[in-house]
């Protein structure tokens, strides 16, 4: 795994909102690291406001990477990423540098810490059979035929998560094994935290320091600040931001299309809400995104929960 192979590296995360990005500024600085995006939706050129990309003078002051690496009508996965994370990785320490992952991707962190599971490769005409299936007969119909081939993974995942009942069904498919059976070398222990197979993964409070870093504010402090930053954004210009994405030469690819904050915003250019309805739907989503992120943050358990000023007191650093 990539944190084996660089035990330099350090990791940044936490929920949308937190003050990641400004913080890792100062932390890459005086740690002398480069940045590695850990954000899966920052990968996309032209989609800036709604991602809150590092501005050009963040990069100046620190290198960035895995920042505008793909248009906003190609597609990734976590695989992908981590191998160009790896790249990366080889890259900055050539250089004598530290990297230091920021973003708050779960499945990107959650690789990153325990490694991907084995299974097979994208069959993109069984997802375009499943997906046109789904269209016709409707997600609930796709689900309980998850249920009956893997009851396990049928209970975790919601009837409307449709990209991922659609990806259990084809590693069924392809395999004929579930693929909550593939996914063993991710398992969860007793108290809700994530270990992998084979692999004993000491507490937080056993690291010195600590290689992964999530920061925890208190839940009405980040619901404001999410809210703000939503508010800042409309102020930015998301709404031309997404009008120049729709005026591409290629419609957004699926995940580019479902982002948080854009897939509102073509809703409301389409005439579905009005822009104040619009506004309170992304703030919604995003605190419920935040929601998410923070549960699976804390059955992580390579994380430490800290808040900001925290941060540099685990890493050895002073505040200035």
């Amino acid at each position: 795994m990539i944190l084996d192979e660089y035990p330099q590296g350090l990791i940044l995360t936490g929920p949308t909102g937190s003050g990641k990005s400004r913080l890792a500024l100062d932390l890459a600085e005086r740690l002398e690291a480069e940045i590695v995006s850990m954000d899966s939706m920052a990968l996309y050129r032209h989609m800036d406001i709604g991602t809150a990309k590092p501005t050009a003078e963040d990069r100046r002051c620190v290198p960035h990477h895995l920042l505008d690496v793909l248009e906003p009508w190609e597609s990734a996965n976590v695989a992908w990423w981590l191998e160009r994370a790896g790249d990366c990785c080889r890259d900055i320490s050539a250089r004598g540098k530290r990297p230091l992952f920021v973003g708050g991707t779960p499945l990107y962190l959650k690789a990153l810490l325990y490694g991907l599971f084995d299974g097979p490769p994208a069959d993109e005409t069984i997802r375009r059979r499943l997906s046109e299936e789904a269209a016709a007969i409707g997600a609930a119909a796709l689900h309980d035929r998850l249920a009956t081939v893997d009851p396990v993974s049928a209970a975790r995942l919601h009837p409307n998560d449709m990209r991922r009942v659609i990806r259990a069904l084809e590693v069924w498919e392809l395999t004929g094994r579930p693929i909550s059976e593939w996914q063993t070398q991710w398992k969860r222990v007793e108290g809700g935290e994530w270990r992998v197979e084979g692999k004993d993964v000491p507490p937080p409070s056993t690291l010195h320091p600590p290689r992964c870093l999530c920061l925890d504010l208190p839940r009405s402090e980040l619901y404001a600040r999410i809210d703000a930053r939503v508010e800042r954004m409309i102020a930015e210009g998301l709404v031309e931001e997404v009008r120049a994405l729709r005026r591409l030469e290629r419609p957004l690819s699926r995940e580019a299309a479902q982002a948080l904050g854009y897939k509102e915003m073509i809703a409301y250019l389409d005439g579905q809400a009005d822009l104040i309805q619009t506004i309170q739907h992304i703030q919604r989503r995003s605190r419920q995104f935040a929601k998410r992120q923070m549960t699976w943050f804390r059955h992580l358990n390579s994380c430490r929960m800290v808040r900001a000023e925290l941060t540099f007191a685990a890493w050895g650093l002073t505040m200035q």
